[in-house]
């Protein structure tokens, strides 16, 4: 047992289970069992497991403990750029949990879950339709996972043309790095495009690295730095004539659904993260969803499974040999995908309704540019001109104070939020990239600018209180260095178990 507990207030010390926990106590006692056979042969051991055990009490009081130290939506505001963390309608918790959506398993008959086929399908003729595209693909598990279903498609489109020879995949240096990664993964050469200084693409420098071996480019619009590709029409244009496709990261569709198509810009596969755009939880205890829409050019080549609905049933097409399957790459997934995520992806269309999309794309951009103007004049932003669904400063208002990026991000908390996405993009020094969401009230947001307005002004006057921060969570400030190269991941008994 520790000499000293810190208590703060109504916050108490959580322990580790290890150290308020015995091996000799439990919350359930069971009677010795009686006449028992063991029939698992060698695989049985008789020994001690060593998870301590606990009074009722002491284990409810520990995980709420434990959950008063979280942080969360429910909590408060997230500026959390392009991860993007936003309020998830009660209502699409409640449709998740319906008999016939909650307790679905993937393997029983199609015919029994007809209902559920139906709903997926549904779902994916309202993303087809907001993107502008011909196909799609379900299966996918996140954002990362339909970077690798799009590529995939691309790199078989150019296999199926005895095009291999093409490796070439353009890459903005703004892009995220499970772009390059993806390509590089799939065995294709990454080549970097730069960007100009309004943050986009830069047009010259992409014509110059586009030859007989160009198979791809992967870019984001809006980008990571929240500014609208003003050149892509010019370059689909472009891909296309020189027998490339366009892949496109749909992280920020947020910024773009209602408003305009993706499909109309030339873009011949996106990835939806559905957790960005259509309010679903990052994971919800499971995998996430991550769906692709095709254009023309690769819809054919769309992996398995697929869902066609013939007469009035609804079929699963899972094998390759099957003629609506005959070009495709294949299959990505044992499964279909992440049945709670399109439920509540759904709900939350259908509960908005195309007029109601559109204002959210309309809200998220607006008020990303409310922070703009609103802290402009005492930070300092990275580029000019309006930006869409989020806002990106650098640290030119922190120099000469001795404050860095890291810094202010960890005073930030203090004040009660979560920080903003930092040091990313990469292409921008000291970078805070700040993304408020179409869920925030003006309330919330003017909190917001109010706090960071303050810390700003701290910095002239207080900087070594920044490197001190925080100074009211549970662990202070970590040595980040230290903790990614040589981190602790799971207790060892190095002392008597309390109790023991």
């Amino acid at each position: 047992m520790k000499e000293i507990i810190n208590h703060k207030g109504l916050d108490h010390e959580e322990l580790l289970l290890f150290e308020i926990g015995g091996l000799n106590k439990s919350g359930v006692d069971f009677p010795e069992t009686q006449g028992y056979e063991q029939r698992i042969g060698s695989s049985y051991e008789d020994k001690e497991i060593g998870i301590p055990g606990l009074s009722e009490p002491e284990a409810v009081r520990h995980y709420v403990r434990l959950s008063r130290k979280n942080y969360s939506i429910d909590a408060g505001m997230y500026p959390l750029g392009s991860c993007t963390m936003k309020h998830n309608p009660r209502l699409n918790e409640k449709l998740a949990r319906l008999k016939g959506f909650s307790d679905i398993h993937p393997l029983q008959p199609v015919s029994t879950c007809q209902g559920a086929l139906e709903l997926i399908h549904e779902i994916s003729l309202w993303l087809k339709e907001l993107t502008g595209m011909s196909a799609i693909a379900m299966s996918p598990k996140a954002g990362a996972q339909g970077e690798l279903c799009g590529m995939m498609a691309i790199k078989q489109a150019l296999k199926s043309k005895g095009q291999e020879s093409r490796k070439k995949v353009l890459v903005p240096d703004s892009a995220h790095g499970t772009n390059p990664a993806t390509a590089a993964f799939l065995g294709f050469e990454v080549i970097t495009i730069k960007s100009t200084v309004s943050g986009r693409l830069d047009l010259k420098d992409f014509k110059s690295k586009i030859d007989k071996k160009f198979a791809a480019a992967m870019i984001t619009n809006p980008n990571t730095c929240g500014l609208f590709e003003k050149d892509i029409i010019k370059i689909s244009e472009i891909i296309h004539q020189n027998g490339g496709y366009l892949y496109c990261d749909g992280a920020n569709f947020n910024a773009l659904v209602g408003k305009i198509k993706p499909g109309d810009m030339g873009i011949d596969a996106m990835h939806i993260n559905l957790h960005k755009t259509f309010s679903t939880p990052h994971g919800g205890g499971g995998p996430g969803s991550g769906p692709v829409v095709f254009s023309d050019k690769l819809a054919s080549f769309c992996p398995a499974p697929k869902i066609e609905k013939i007469g009035n049933k609804f079929e699963i097409f899972e094998n390759e040999n099957n003629e609506n399957l005959l070009e495709s790459f294949g299959r990505l997934s044992a499964f279909h995908g992440q049945m709670g995520m399109y439920v509540r992806a759904l709900s939350y269309m259908l509960s908005h309704g195309a007029d109601g999309l559109r204002q959210v794309s309309e809200d998220a951009v607006l008020s990303a540019n409310y922070i703009k103007s609103s802290l402009e004049d005492v930070m300092s932003s990275a580029y000019e001109g309006y930006c869409m669904h989020e806002v990106l400063f650098n640290d030119d208002f922190l120099k000469d104070t001795d404050v860095e990026t890291l810094d202010f991000a960890k005073a930030l908390i203090d004040k009660g939020y979560h920080p903003m996405t930092i040091y990313f993009p990469l292409i921008v020094h000291g970078a805070l990239l700040v993304e408020p969401t179409e869920t925030e009230s003006k309330f919330s947001i003017d909190q917001f600018i109010l706090t960071m307005k303050d810390l700003v002004n701290k910095t002239q006057s207080d900087s070594d209180s920044f490197k001190s921060a925080p100074k009211y969570t549970p662990v202070r400030r970590l040595n980040e260095t230290k903790a990614a190269r040589e981190p602790i991941l799971r207790w060892k008994k190095e002392t008597i178990i309390a109790a023991e």
